[in-house]
C-alpha cells in the first residue's frame, strides 16, 4: 500500500527531491508547499504528475498543509525553521522529514532544546522523523557500515570527518546567503540575527556539523561522549563573518566506543572544498576511497561501494529523472528518498530517525560552547538509541 506525502519547500534545493519523491513506487499522492506559488506551478503543469498531484493538494502554507490528511510532510526550507517546522507537522499528525540540519541558529544552548524537543514530541506522537544528511548514504559511507557490520574494521581506534567549504568556493556562500535572505523567511531571520547580535550570541561553522560528523558516527555505530575544541578567528575583517566568533573549528571527541573522533568544520580556507571521513581500526580501515589492512590496500570505485536500489525503484526514478538520478551530494539524494518512503510505507525506524540525527548535531553544538570557552572539556549529551519494536 502507497502513501501520500507533501513537499514543504520548492526553491533551489527542493526542487532537485521533486520528481524524486513523485515518482517512487510508494508515493500514490503527493502535494506541495510554497509561499511562492510559481514555484509550486513549475512541478503541478508537469503531464507526469498529473497522475499523483490533484489541484486541491497545492498549499500556500505551512499550517494549511499541516491541516491537510497527507500522511507525511518533506521539509526542505531554510535552515533555521527546520526544527520548529518539524516539531509542528509532527504534532498535526505527520511523519517528518527534514532537510539538513537539524536546525541552524547562533545558540548552541537553543540547538540542544530543539533536540530534545524533537525527540520528546516523536517520543509523544509516535510518529517518525528522518533527517536528510546526505552523507549517510554516500557511497564511501555505505561501504563502510556494511565492513563495519562484518567486523572488518576490529575495534575502532580513531576517526575524522572534515568539512571544508570556504565561504567563496564553489557553492559560494555569500550568494547562498543572499539569495536565503531575499525570500520572506530571510527578512524574518534578519530580525532573529539581530536579537541574537543584541544578546551577544556568536555563531560558528559547527552548528552546521551533520556532513562532518555524520559518517564516523553512522560508522562506529558510536555517539560522541565529550569533547575539546577550538577556533580560528577570521584575520580579514571579513563582513561574513562579523556575527561569527570563528569561521574555523576543530573539535576532538571521546566516543562511547572508546575511540577519538576529530572535526573539522572550516569556511576560512585555501582549499576547494572538501566533504571527507576516514575512520581507522584495529583489523582495517578506511581512507580516500581505499580500504587497507596490515598488509594490503585495496582502492574502490563508486560503483563498488555503492549498495543498489531496488530495482523497480531505480527504474522508476530513471524514468523521471534521467540516468543521473542519483542527485547530489555523491549520489545519496536518490537513497534518501526511497529510505523515507519505504519506512513510512511499512512502518519501520528510518536509518536516519530522530536519535541518531540528534548525535550529529549535538555534537556540534557543544564543540562550539567548548571553542567558545577556549577548549574546555564538555560532556555532549545524549539522547539514548532509537527503540526496538
Amino acid at each position: 500500500m502507497g502513501i501520500s506525502l507533501g513537499l514543504v519547500g520548492l526553491g533551489a534545493f527542493g526542487s532537485e527531491f521533486a520528481d524524486l519523491f513523485m515518482s517512487h513506487p510508494l508515493v500514490d499522492r503527493i502535494g506541495l508547499c510554497d509561499l511562492q506559488p510559481e514555484r509550486m506551478r513549475r512541478f503541478a503543469d508537469k503531464p507526469e504528475w498529473q497522475a499523483k498531484l490533484s489541484p486541491n493538494d497545492l498549499h500556500p502554507s505551512l499550517d494549511a498543509i499541516c491541516d491537510s490528511d497527507l500522511d507525511a510532510l518533506v521539509i526542505i526550507t531554510q535552515h533555521w525553521l527546520h526544527a520548529p517546522q518539524a516539531v509542528q507537522a509532527l504534532e498535526a499528525g505527520k511523519h517528518v522529514y527534514s532537510a539538513v540540519p537539524v536546525i541552524s541558529i547562533p545558540d548552541a544552548d537553543e540547538i540542544l532544546e530543539w533536540c530534545n524537543r524533537l525527540v520528546r514530541t516523536v517520543e509523544t506522537t509516535g510518529l517518525h522523523y528522518m533527517l536528510g544528511e546526505t552523507t549517510y548514504y554516500r557511497p564511501e559511507t555505505m561501504y563502510c557500515r556494511k565492513r563495519a557490520a562484518g567486523g572488518d574494521f576490529g575495534h575502532f581506534v580513531y576517526a575524522e570527518g572534515e568539512y571544508l567549504h570556504d565561504v567563496d568556493a564553489h557553492c559560494n556562500l555569500r550568494d547562498v546567503r543572499q539569495h536565503r535572505l531575499a525570500s520572506g523567511a530571510g527578512a524574518e531571520w534578519l530580525a532573529m540575527e539581530e536579537a541574537y547580535r543584541a544578546r551577544g550570541v556568536k555563531n560558528g561553522p559547527m552548528h552546521y556539523p551533520t556532513h562532518s560528523t555524520s559518517g564516523p558516527i553512522s560508522v562506529m555505530g558510536a555517539h560522541p561522549v565529550s569533547v575539546v575544541a577550538w577556533g580560528y578567528e577570521n584575520r580579514t575583517n571579513d563582513p561574513y563573518f562579523a556575527d561569527s566568533a570563528f569561521s574555523n573549528e576543530t573539535a576532538l571527541f571521546l566516543m562511547s566506543n572508546g575511540a577519538t573522533m576529530r572535526i573539522c568544520e572550516y569556511r576560512d580556507i585555501g582549499h576547494p572544498e572538501r566533504e571527507i571521513f576516514r575512520v581507522y581500526g584495529t583489523e582495517g580501515s578506511f581512507e580516500n576511497g581505499t580500504w587497507t589492512d596490515r598488509y594490503t590496500t585495496t582502492p574502490l570505485t563508486v560503483e563498488e561501494m555503492r549498495e543498489p536500489l531496488p530495482e523497480e525503484v531505480a527504474a522508476a526514478f530513471e524514468a523521471t529523472a534521467g540516468e543521473s538520478y542519483y542527485g547530489g551530494h555523491g549520489g545519496s539524494h536518490a537513497f534518501l528518498v526511497h529510505e523515507f518512503v519505504d519506512a513510512i510505507a511499512h512502518d519501520r525506524m528510518p536509518a536516519i530517525n530522530v536519535w541518531e540525527s540528534v548525535r550529529y548535531m549535538a555534537a556540534g553544538a557543544v564543540a562550539h560552547k567548548s571553542a567558545l570557552q577556549g577548549g574546555e572539556r564538555l560532556d555532549v549529551p545524549d539522547w539514548g538509541d532509537a527503540p526496538t519494536k
